[in-house]
């Protein structure tokens, strides 16, 4: 049994792929909704919401899968601060700049933290 049979992460052939595809979207999406906040008024940017929000949530959902505790480490907590942050995005127009750049840079943080830190849970547990 492998290390990571032994842990209860699971995997599939080809997911690594999946992976790779899903965060080029998801990175689009981001791209998309930036250069939208950035552009003159009237540059509509909800077909990137929706591509960035929906490669978020398919990643999140294959992380899941792929490791059961992932909800209770910080890598998936910081998932439902993102979501309340997005929340919060959609519903106050005169925020937006300021949570884009806010959920950019927290999302790089968590992403980019030592895999000892994301995969931490509260408590020590």
């Amino acid at each position: 049994m492998s290390k990571d049979a032994a842990c209860g992460y699971r995997d599939f052939p080809g997911r690594r792929w999946l992976v790779v595809v899903l965060r080029a979207a998801h990175i689009a999406g981001v791209v998309g909704v930036g250069a939208g906040l950035l552009a003159p008024s009237g540059h509509p940017f909800e077909g990137f919401v929706r591509l960035m929000v929906a490669s978020g949530i398919a990643m999140a959902a294959l992380d899941a899968w792929s490791n059961p505790v992932w909800l209770r480490e910080y890598a998936g907590l910081s998932l439902l601060v993102k979501f309340a942050l997005l929340g919060w995005f959609v519903a106050d127009e005169s925020a937006r700049p300021l949570l884009f750049w806010s959920i950019l840079v927290f999302s790089v943080i968590f992403a980019h933290a030592p895999a000892s830190f994301r995969h931490r849970r509260p408590g020590g547990g």
